[in-house]
């Protein structure tokens, strides 16, 4: 009997090993843009209490996803990004399944800032003495930062604040800059301004082209029905209650862009 101990520990390790091999596969992994992040987190939740179905998120810019998704860096079940252009871009590299493509809301924008430093924050402030320096997200990959720039230049004030804008990696990270007083103000998603205690003034969506979000299921995703499921669920009434709780305007359900 003491022989054959080893050999029936040995067996549990390696049962509880392929078990947990076997848990950690059946997860799904979803890529998501970073003004995402609340809205996400909570809707995954929701969704794992109704189906059972364990959600991992990777939260990034939209532009660095896209392209660890195009160079086979990383394998997602579900890719949510921050503007329909770059789901479209994975569709033409047959990185990404034409039919699962679906809009999922449209995104606005705002300036964030310390109420006891700057009571009312508009755009004439930005190029006062004042603000020193402003965070907006890395407009070569982010789309929330290319909708900053957009509304900057709509102002005429874009060269004239160039010197002051810090670039954060992605919409989370500018939020973070504001936060930790890092910079004096901030262009963020209003998606996100509504966990922060930090002031926030709206943008007009007239003054940038729409931060059209849109998500579809990856080539390589190994769990393509689940996956189906986390995308219906985004578009279901339940989901788009959450995405609107968060500030996004709701598409009709079912449409493709």
């Amino acid at each position: 009997m003491k022989k054959c101990f080893p050999l029936f520990l040995l067996f549990i390790m390696i049962l509880t090993a392929c078990r947990a091999e076997e848990s950690n596969t059946e997860a799904l992994h979803v890529a998501a843009a970073s003004d995402l992040y609340d809205a996400f987190s909570e809707m995954g939740d929701a969704f794992e209490e109704d189906y059972g179905i364990e959600v991992v998120f990777s939260f990034g810019s939209t532009g660095q996803l896209t392209q660890q998704i195009e160079q086979g860096a990383a394998v997602y079940d579900v890719f949510a990004a921050a503007h329909v252009s770059y789901i479209d871009r994975l569709v033409e590299k047959g990185a990404v399944k034409k039919d699962t493509k679906q809009v999922l809301g449209t995104g606005k924008i705002g300036i964030v800032y310390e109420d006891s430093t700057y009571p009312e924050l508009h755009r004439d402030v930005l190029t006062s003495d004042e603000i020193q320096s402003i965070a907006i997200a890395n407009p070569d990959h982010a789309p929330y930062g290319q909708a900053a720039k957009q509304t900057l230049e709509t102002w005429g004030i874009w060269d004239e604040i160039a010197e002051k804008l810090v670039y954060g990696e992605n919409i989370r990270q500018a939020l973070q800059y504001a936060e930790s007083k890092n910079v004096d103000a901030a262009i963020v998603a209003a998606a996100l301004s509504k966990q922060s205690s930090l002031l926030f003034t709206p943008i007009s969506t007239s003054d940038h082209e729409p931060i059209v979000h849109a998500l579809a299921v990856p080539e390589k995703s190994g769990h393509k029905e689940n996956a189906q499921k986390f995308v219906d669920y985004v578009l279901s009434k339940q989901g788009q209650q959450i995405l609107e709780s968060y500030g996004f305007d709701s598409p009709a359900e079912g449409i493709k862009r």
